[in-house]
């Protein structure tokens, strides 16, 4: 197996979110572990990453430079839901965490009780509070304001790229644009949350994203 690394820098406060709340403390909390350190699930990653995928595929076919290739691509990196298993995709995409010198040094002052998990968490992020928004109607609701704990901009993280086959040169040109592409993450984005720089990485944490995204480009015109 082919291990790869999708990078990315928060740009601003960003929400990743585990569907509830804690009760006495905020309305809606961040996905963290044991040791307190925030994380984006790989699923949720690999969701934005294949939503940003089929908008490339939307605007070329716009522009009239949709290749039978590209679909292929496209098919091998994220698969098709509900298909066979020849069908699945050859890309498995981990947890987006904290850089491992980072994630050890925490782990082992937590470890010696140096640390609470509490402190590590909170030392990491915020609590903003917001004005609610009706279910029904998407307006705000002055009168109820939410407590929403955010992951502090300028904050790191890395997400492992498996890949069950070896990738070709399609695969891998596809994945560059579509890291190019993704500028969100998380809940909130229409608020301005989450957003965020990202770059493809080789096994080495080598920034391969021009030189994977140049042979896109190359494809695209050739179309």
């Amino acid at each position: 197996m082919q291990t790869m690394w999708l990078k990315f820098k928060l740009l601003t406060d960003a929400v990743f979110g585990r569907g509830d709340g804690v009760a006495g403390g905020v309305d809606a909390e961040v996905s963290h572990d044991q040791w307190g350190l925030p994380y984006l699930g790989g699923r949720a990653l690999k969701g934005v990453l294949q939503e940003e995928c089929a908008n490339i595929i939307f605007a070329l076919r716009l522009q009239g430079k949709w290749d039978e290739s590209l679909r292929q691509a496209a098919q091998r990196l994220f698969g098709c839901p509900g298909s066979s298993a020849g069908d699945q995709s050859i890309m498995h995409v981990g947890d987006a965490r904290l850089p491992e010198k980072l994630r050890k040094a925490v782990e082992s002052g937590v470890g010696r009780e140096e640390l609470e998990p509490g402190q590590v968490l909170e030392s990491l992020t915020a609590i903003r509070r917001q004005t609610a928004v009706s279910a029904e109607t998407g307006a705000s609701r002055d009168e109820m304001l939410r407590s929403v704990r955010v992951i502090l901009r300028e904050t790191v993280f890395e997400a492992p790229l498996t890949f069950y086959v070896e990738p070709g040169p399609g695969e891998l040109a596809l994945l560059a644009a579509c890291v190019k592409a993704l500028r969100r993450a998380g809940t909130g984005r229409n608020r301005g949350l989450g957003e965020l720089k990202a770059l493809l990485c080789d096994h080495n944490m080598a920034d391969v994203t021009q030189k994977y995204f140049g042979v896109f480009q190359r494809e695209v015109l050739r179309c």
